[in-house]
């Protein structure tokens, strides 16, 4: 009789239940797409909700590790952010993002004060870490919200179902190219101390599909010189990979594997943004500035 243990489930090599990871992703990709065939500017709607989800995960990772963090005015403040731009696009975004540093750092400074010292150990007893706190919510705030915003920036144009195509596709085939090449053919690994199952060749699958799918959005539905299409794509693939590394270290310092488990087959939502939400303000800056 065969032992219950001597048969166990493979997994993949590159930790992902990928019928889970597949059938999600094809359903998020599906939403899109219909949304900026439908009715473009619904992408406003659903990226302030991710973008209070994904804020939400993180907030609840740092008070896990001890973190103070003020998440009443962080997820406003967020919403502001992404709203504000559609009627000041880039202006209200900064704004809104000033604001709310400015509401968060006195919001946690007034929970500092408002920690009574014990009698026996006088003010030595109140919460401390300020600035750790206050580093931390700034930074999210920027991470999550204000990159999203770049995101929601790129609808407003005329070709703005284009643009916001192009980016999704360009980090969609960086991470699904990186993954397959990874896989199939990854052997060198390229920063084994934050995430190990990145490769060399990994990246080099990236970079071919990324940069292939983001030169020919660019060209057919934003109507770019082949050029800022390269530019673009190579632009993109570099900061989804760089963020991605941003976040697995972020995990890494919090001693945790996912942000979150709403995404069978990804993890936390911020697991899928992670590289999303860099690009964005990488897509938005070369299509603005050089387009």
């Amino acid at each position: 009789m065969q032992h219950p243990q001597s048969n166990p489930r493979k997994k993949s090599r590159a930790g992902r239940n990928l019928p889970a990871a597949i059938a999600v992703g094809a359903a998020i990709g599906f939403t899109i797409i219909a949304i900026l065939i439908w009715d473009r500017y619904l992408w406003v709607a659903l990226v302030a909700a991710g973008a209070a989800m994904g804020t939400h995960e993180v907030v609840r990772r740092l008070r896990e590790a001890g973190y103070i963090i003020p998440v009443v005015p962080l997820l406003a403040g967020g919403q502001l952010m992404i709203w504000l731009t559609w009627h000041f696009h880039a202006a209200g975004a900064m704004a809104g993002f000033g604001v709310t540093a400015v509401v968060c750092m006195f919001w946690r400074l007034a929970l500092q004060g408002n920690a009574a010292p014990s009698e026996s150990s006088g003010i030595d007893s109140a919460p401390s870490n300020y600035l750790r706190d206050v580093a931390a919510t700034v930074f999210l705030a920027a991470w999550v919200p204000l990159f999203a915003a770049f995101g929601v920036l790129l609808v407003y144009p005329h070709d703005g179902s284009g643009r916001v195509f192009t980016l999704m596709i360009g980090v969609v085939c960086s991470d699904s190219g990186g993954y397959f090449v990874g896989v199939l053919f990854g052997k060198h690994p390229m920063v084994p101390a934050i995430s190990p199952n990145k490769s060399w060749e990994g990246l080099a699958g990236s970079l071919l599909f990324g940069i292939t799918a983001v030169t020919l959005s660019a060209t057919l539905l934003v109507h770019q010189p082949v050029w800022i299409g390269l530019l673009l794509g190579l632009t993109i693939v570099v900061t989804a990979t760089l963020g991605d590394l941003v976040e697995s270290q972020i995990k890494r310092d919090l001693g945790i594997k996912d942000m979150g488990r709403i995404l069978p087959g990804h993890g936390g939502l911020m697991d899928r943004l992670d590289g999303t939400l860099p690009a964005a303000v990488a897509t938005w800056t070369v299509l603005t500035l050089l387009a």
